[in-house]
């Protein structure tokens, strides 16, 4: 008999109907409870970015600070919260995005980013796109440069990496699923 070796999607829980009916949402808290699995993750995302420098670390509220605090641990790199608007105590710099029903507005210190950093941007899911693109345009706004975007989860469907891949970044995931 041959063992399968795990891979970072057999971490990830479906749950069926939420937040509400006909989503599939993908819960990756359990990958996160797993050491192996959380480790796995982390060694994963930080791959294809072997010998690079990075500055800084952006990670997106809020499972993107679970993330991003760990990747940048591994690259001895700052890290830096793009948060939703109201949560950061300090001088921001806002941007806003739109959702499937309105729109939303994420804030980033203005302190956090200096010119020509070296950014990587991480989050756990990429559906539409919208959060990280307002992230984006946050980074760069500080002058920041982004070298790549790293997700666990990719719903190609909803066609968030073409999005982002048309506005010239690099994405990488671990994992994608069919449908929302």
């Amino acid at each position: 008999m041959t063992l399968k070796t795990k891979q970072v999607q057999d971490y990830i829980r479906t749950i069926v109907d939420f937040p509400h009916e006909g989503i599939l949402f993908r819960d990756v808290t359990t990958l996160f409870a797993d050491p192996r699995g959380f480790r796995m993750a982390i060694d994963q995302l930080l791959h294809p970015y072997a010998g690079e420098r990075f500055d800084k670390v952006v990670g997106l509220e809020a499972r993107g600070f679970i993330l991003g605090g760990a990747v940048a641990h591994q690259l001895s790199a700052g890290f830096v919260p793009i948060r939703k608007k109201g949560k950061l105590p300090g001088k921001v710099i806002s941007e806003e995005y739109t959702l499937e029903y309105g729109s939303a507005v994420v804030e980033v210190h203005d302190d956090a980013i200096l010119p020509g950093e070296k950014i990587l941007l991480v989050d756990d899911l990429l559906a539409t796109g919208g959060t990280a693109e307002a992230g984006i345009r946050l980074v760069e706004r500080l002058g920041g440069e982004i070298i790549g975007c790293a997700f666990i989860v990719d719903l190609p469907d909803l066609g968030g990496r073409k999005r982002l891949e048309a506005m010239g970044m690099e994405v990488h995931a671990l994992c994608a699923y069919e449908g929302l």
